[in-house]
């Protein structure tokens, strides 16, 4: 009699879904930036770590597969010398740019009484710095497919709230500058959006904030609470990934309904 014949099944390990992609986030020490940071590395990615001032590297990311970079993104040069260090540092042109850095007016100036060194400063970060990084970004990320520009804006954009006319002008004129760049990355594989946060509980939202005021955002907001950083980076994640790539041209607003 025949014996019976075992059949073993088979078992398939399925990559994460940015293994070994190449990722810069520029303001990766910050709040949003740094959990951005943490969950692309946790989809498999490869990791350049900008911003201004550089700190110790969070302990679950790997010394050999994310590095510190302390860049003023406002400067071209600098710039050049972050896309420079990616790919020598990774011996490849980079997949995924992340622009995360920026710059708030924690004293919610009105228009009238801004003062032109603090418009100048958010501008140059925000909207300059934002420019030069998504410029070198169209020239020297991967093409033929992969290629993706997430800039981080903020639903300030459609909600035009008193007190902060700086600061969401500096957003729009990002959100702009991406719609037009995904009509003209047109065949390159690289696709350009915008996800724009609602209220999130960080430092730099909290800054210069009474208890009353916070209450209000909160009340504002449908699902009566801030924001967080971990409601955020996902959305930049799914952006990154092959799953994102029919999404291009857009603003994703994540505020929990606030606008």
């Amino acid at each position: 009699m025949a014996e019976p014949t075992t059949i073993s099944p088979s078992i398939t390990t399925q990559q994460p879904p940015l293994q070994d992609r190449i990722a810069i986030v520029t303001g990766g020490f910050g709040g949003i930036g740094q959990a951005i940071v943490l969950h692309l590395a946790s989809l498999g990615a490869k990791l350049i770590i900008a911003d201004l001032t550089t700190s110790i590297l969070p302990l679950t990311l790997s010394p050999s597969r994310a590095f510190a970079f302390k860049t003023d993104i406002s400067d071209p040069n600098q710039v050049k010398s972050l896309f420079d260090f990616a790919e020598t540092t990774f011996n490849s042109p980079p997949h995924i740019l992340v622009n995360c850095a920026g710059v708030a007016d924690p004293t919610f100036s009105t228009i009238s009484t801004t003062s032109l060194e603090t418009f100048d400063k958010i501008m140059s970060i925000n909207t300059r710095g934002t420019f030069l990084c998504c410029k070198e970004g169209a020239n020297r990320l991967k093409k033929g497919g992969g290629g993706r520009i997430i800039c981080v804006t903020s639903s300030q954009v459609a909600a035009l709230k008193p007190g902060y006319g700086t600061y969401t002008a500096s957003k729009a004129a990002v959100e702009v500058i991406v719609k037009i760049m995904a009509q003209e990355l047109k065949g390159t594989g690289i696709t350009a959006n915008c996800v724009a946060p609602g209220p999130i509980a960080t430092e730099m939202f909290f800054k210069g904030k009474t208890e009353e005021m916070i209450q209000k955002f909160i009340d504002l907001t449908p699902s009566s609470r801030l924001g967080t950083t971990d409601d955020i980076a996902p959305v930049v994640g799914f952006l990154a990934g092959d799953a994102g790539d029919w999404i291009n041209g857009q603003v994703i607003r994540v505020n929990g309904g606030y606008v």
